[in-house]
C-alpha cells in the first residue's frame, strides 16, 4: 500500500487533488481498490474523478502491480466525512466542521464551526452562539469525533 500511495499522490497533485483514503477491499469479488480524493480548491466532481481514475488506471496497468482482475474506484469522501488522521485534520483547517466531545467543556458537548487550528495536542474551533463569536480549544484526548460539515 505504501508503494501505491507513493505512485498515486503525484498523479493526484498534477490534477489539483490530494489523497484522502486508500482502501484495498479483498472481500469484494473482484477485489476493489478504492481511492478517495479531495480537491485542493473546491469540491470533487465527476470529471475530476474520471480524469484521476484514467491517469491512475494507466499507471497501475503500466506497473502491472496486481496480477489478477480487480476494480478501481476513484471517488470523493463526500461533503461530510470523518477526519481520522492528523493529515486530514490539518488539511481541513479553515473548513466548517462538527466536533463531538467525550466530556463536555464550557457546557458544550459538541460544536459546529470553523476549524481555526490544530496541533498534536488540541484543535481550536470558532463558532457562534446567538450572534456572539466564540472559540473553543478541545484537547485531542477529549475529541470523540471530528468531521467536515455543510453550513446550513
Amino acid at each position: 500500500m505504501d508503494d501505491l500511495k507513493q505512485w498515486i499522490e503525484p498523479i493526484l497533485a498534477e490534477n489539483g487533488c490530494r489523497l484522502y483514503a486508500l482502501e484495498w477491499l479483498t472481500n469484494e469479488k473482484p477485489p476493489l481498490l478504492r481511492i478517495s480524493i479531495e480537491k485542493l480548491k473546491g469540491p470533487v466532481d465527476l470529471d475530476t474523478c474520471a480524469i484521476c481514475s484514467d491517469a491512475i488506471g494507466t499507471m497501475l496497468d503500466e506497473k502491472d502491480w496486481y496480477q489478477a482482475e480487480y476494480n478501481l474506484e476513484v471517488c470523493s469522501p463526500g461533503a461530510e466525512h470523518e477526519l481520522t488522521t492528523d493529515e486530514q485534520i490539518q488539511a481541513a483547517i479553515g473548513s466548517y466542521v462538527y466536533a463531538k466531545l467525550k466530556d463536555p467543556k464550557q457546557g458544550v458537548d459538541h460544536v459546529l464551526g470553523d476549524l481555526v487550528s490544530a496541533d498534536t495536542d488540541s484543535i481550536v474551533i470558532a463558532y457562534n452562539v446567538k450572534g456572539h463569536k466564540k472559540k473553543i480549544e478541545i484537547e485531542r484526548s477529549n475529541l470523540a469525533m471530528i468531521m467536515t460539515a455543510v453550513k446550513v
